[in-house]
């Protein structure tokens, strides 16, 4: 066996290839820290002494007053529990910064630079369209990296021949692009963007129009396909293309049930491209899967890959990236080997470099707040103050020994073959008949059965989020990582532009990371145990206990409401020294949050829509996430969503409108409107009955207005704009349904008079 990581001994990088700067707000937060916790304990501490006061009002009953005000004393603590979590991301947030021209230097690229594996998802050809996907495999064909050290894998688990074929005819067109875009220094190498952004390499306008001519005819051919819903023969050239599809005639090869299907499509000891030279490996997978067997979603897809890799290229490098996610960068490779070969970074410790993910056609204000800045920069940049970023799904560099246990005590695999540190067919071919049977059998439904894969080895099981418990797990073993956030963004995608569709995708993560949580890999118990450290878990607890914003956010929605629909007071008046500690905490959490947001280059507008997203989140996503997990728990299975790419003409006009997407009727529509009619009922009743006061009772009466509660209630009114818009004002296609809006408004007469029969 020889030693791959030889030559890079032999030629080590002698200074740091990056730089780090500490994030400006860090001393501020610093100082702001203890002074707000000081303010939240005292909050608590007037919270919990309301319980044992007498009801507000003679003719109102003490045990829902009591119940109320506990119920509010458990929203309050886990705020507060919330906002401990996130200090632990504040106390140390850095930036970094490449150094490429120092590693050109000091590293010979065609030599030393490691073996590259890039893994690309997709699941449904008629929710991720295939021509989408090939973008994406394009973009990362084309990576300026030597193409004899690229392998690309398309893990297909749709098992969809309409797949296949659009990865066969992206290898036919690969072998113009490729070339194309090393010759003329191309930077989008995603050919839909190329072409549709108007870029034009003027001094060889014949060429590109020429491949503009080959990539529209390419996906004409790949869209009939997907619209007939089956490959035809006049579609295929050779018997060997003909003989990859007879697998799908057999009535037995069904979505759920089916034999692994493994296709070399490009080799590169074999195939050249248009210009004589070497093209990346493209290997096209689909998984056994039975209706008997567990698949674990995309993290065993994704093992599959692990180890189908392992058998042609065993790259000590492994990208993970979405299918929807192309590369935006060619250079990406190398701003990510600036870490894996920076020694002063311990390069034996260093599990991954996570780029953010970025989106594009984000519209101007980001109504469903759909950059993540927060989850994808803020909070990343924190966590790489302290052991590295977390694992967000894509956009990853992975080290592969990194799957193969901790940094100090390997895990060995069942075979010699899966060895992170093995050469793999350094002479031989893919397509031989014994890769290939290896390869098969690697990808069997029951292979996993009685090893650790999923365990101790590889992606992580026992969590629909598998990137986060994966990222999480590394880090208790001891691995590093880094987060990596160039100025060109590395990958961009399509963000949800339908608020059912983001709603549907957070509800996933909701129910994800309470399988972490109460797992016994919660950071409670495991993660202090482990080499994470006390600050890495306790901000990972905000993670893994990223459902329970459902529970404060909905109580905030409704009980103060209902109490000031009742003429009852639950908060301080304004006159007391309390309802300024009150403003306080409030003032200075939204603050800061704001402050964040600006600093890493978002807009106050946008920050006002993520948090009102978040707020959205709390009454929906997270709400049914909660719920779903439970009913999980107790062995009421649920399915895993994929959210559609596919793009309505009329809903992205209106989305780049700014115009909220509601549609089609949904359950997690309705706790949010409900919420939308109680606010506005409270805020309008509240008014009312102060200037009814005032005119009557004159200035003593302003004394006894509910500031608090009316502030709240009105600040869920301005977060409610989009949902009156949508049930009131419009009448396009994307308004509230019908029923959405009856069962809402049922809903809130039920609440309405529920809560006043109980407080009066």
């Amino acid at each position: 066996m020889e030693d791959r990581t030889a030559a890079g001994r032999r030629r080590t990088p002698a200074a740091t290839l990056h730089t780090v700067k500490p994030w400006p707000t860090t001393t501020f937060n610093r100082i702001f820290a203890p002074i707000n916790l000081l303010a939240v304990l005292a909050l608590l501490y007037h919270r919990a002494t309301q319980l044992f006061l007498p009801p507000p009002t003679a003719t109102s009953s003490q045990p829902p007053i009591f119940a109320i005000t506990l119920a509010l004393l458990v929203a309050d603590l886990i705020l507060a529990f919330m906002w401990a979590t996130h200090q632990a991301l504040r106390m140390n947030p850095i930036r970094r910064r490449e150094k490429l021209d120092k590693l050109q230097n000091d590293v010979v690229m065609g030599s030393e630079l490691p073996g590259l594996d890039v893994f690309i998802c997709t699941a449904d050809p008629y929710k991720e369209p295939p021509i989408r996907v090939v973008n994406t495999a394009l973009s990362v064909m084309a990576y300026d990296y030597p193409r004899d050290k690229l392998s690309v894998y398309l893990s297909d688990d749709g098992g969809s021949a309409l797949t296949l074929f659009a990865f066969m005819e992206a290898a036919r067109f690969a072998r113009r692009w490729l070339p194309f875009c090393d010759r003329n220094k191309v930077v989008e190498r995603n050919p839909a963007v190329f072409f549709g952004s108007g870029s034009r390499c003027s001094d060889v306008a014949g060429e590109v129009e020429e491949i503009q001519n080959m990539y529209e005819s390419m996906k004409v051919k790949v869209e009939r396909v997907l619209e007939s819903g089956k490959v035809d023969e006049q579609y295929l050239d050779s018997p060997q293309e003909r003989e990859a599809f007879e697998q799908w005639k057999s009535h037995d090869f069904t979505k759920q049930h089916h034999p692994a299907v493994i296709q070399v499509l490009v080799e590169s000891k074999a195939d050249k491209d248009g210009d004589g030279r070497t093209m990346p490996n493209l290997i096209y997978v689909s998984r056994e899967k039975s209706n008997t067997s567990p698949h674990h979603f995309k993290a065993g897809a994704l093992n599959v890959l692990l180890r189908v890799s392992a058998t042609m290229s065993n790259g000590p490098i492994v990208l993970a990236v979405d299918c929807d996610m192309y590369s935006n960068d060619p250079k990406t490779p190398l701003r990510a080997m600036c870490y894996f070969c920076d020694p002063n970074l311990g390069p034996e410790n260093s599990a991954y470099v996570q780029f953010p993910q970025k989106y594009h056609g984000i519209n101007k204000n980001d109504i469903y707040a759909g950059e993540f800045q927060r989850l994808f920069q803020i909070q990343a940049m924190g966590f790489d103050g302290l052991r590295g970023p977390n694992h967000v799904g894509t956009g990853c560099f992975f080290r592969r020994r990194a799957f193969f246990g901790p940094p100090s005590s390997p895990v060995t695999p069942e075979i010699p073959e899966l060895q992170p540190d093995r050469v793999a067919n350094k002479h031989g071919s893919i397509r031989s008949g014994s890769v290939l049977e290896l390869a098969h059998e690697l990808a069997g439904c029951n292979y996993e059965s009685q090893t650790h894969w999923g365990s101790k080895i590889g992606y992580r099981y026992g969590s629909l989020v598998e990137d986060l418990f994966t990222g999480y797990t590394l880090h208790c073993e001891g691995w590093r990582s880094v987060f990596c956030c160039p100025e060109r963004p590395a990958f961009l995608g399509d963000a949800p532009i339908s608020l059912l569709d983001l709603l549907t995708q957070q509800k996933r993560w909701a129910t994800g990371v309470l399988e972490i949580g109460f797992s016994r890999f919660t950071t409670f118990t495991y993660g202090l145990r482990s080499s994470a450290g006390f600050l890495t878990c306790l901000a990972y607890s905000q993670y893994v206990l990223w459902s329970i914003w459902s529970v404060p956010l909905t109580i905030y929605s409704f009980l103060p409401q209902i109490a000031l629909l009742n003429g009852i007071h639950l908060f301080p008046k304004a006159t007391e020294a309390w309802f300024w500690l009150y403003i306080f905490v409030f003032v200075g959490a939204y603050g800061q949050d704001a402050l964040e947001f600006v600093l890493v280059g978002g807009t106050v507008q946008r920050w006002w829509s993520d948090q009102r997203i978040w707020l959205l989140r709390g009454l929906s996503s997270h709400l049914f996430g909660t719920v779903e997990y439970f009913l999980k728990f107790l062995g009421i299975a649920a399915g895993f969503n994929v959210t559609s790419k596919v793009v309505d003409e009329e809903q992205s006009k209106r989305y780049d409108q700014g115009i909220f997407e509601f549609g089609v009727h949904s359950p997690m529509f309705v706790p949010p409107t409900v919420a939308a009619l109680i606010n506005l009922l409270a805020l309008v009743q509240g008014l009312v009955l102060v200037l009814v006061g005032i005119c009557s009772g004159g200035a003593d009466v302003a004394v006894d207005v509910p500031v608090v509660e009316l502030l709240v209630a009105g600040f869920g009114v301005v977060n409610s704009w989009p949902i009156y818009e949508a049930v009131v004002l419009r009448s396009d296609d994307g308004r509230m349904p019908l029923k959405t809006t009856v069962w809402s408004v049922a809903l809130a007469l039920l609440v309405y008079g529920s809560g006043s029969l109980l407080l009066r």
